[in-house]
């Protein structure tokens, strides 16, 4: 059975940004997912295109999607277009930081 967009979401959930200690998803990082078959395409941002982890963050998701029931292969696109900002954080967890 193949994977859906929203298990292959949750998996990025575990990913998190070493700064600001807040998993992908909710910071409004990943950009894109596509599931075709056994395979993940992800899109995918950082808070800074100077993040020192940057392949590290990478590596980290492709190995959460590999966990997900159903893909056998699958590949983090790294994009800085269009640049991340913190408006893409969602609005309750923006509050909570003060932003």
């Amino acid at each position: 059975m193949a994977a859906t967009e929203k298990e292959v979401l949750d998996a990025l959930k575990t990913v998190k940004d070493p700064e600001l200690n807040l998993n992908l998803v909710v910071l409004g990082l990943v950009y894109d997912v596509d599931v075709e078959g056994a395979h993940v395409d992800a899109r995918i941002s950082l808070t800074s295109p100077m993040c020192p982890v940057a392949e590290e963050i990478v590596h980290m998701a492709e190995e959460a999607i590999l966990g997900v029931e159903g893909v056998d292969t699958a590949k983090v696109q790294l994009t800085f277009d269009p640049p991340w900002t913190p408006e893409r954080i969602s609005p309750l967890i923006r509050s909570s930081l003060g932003l």
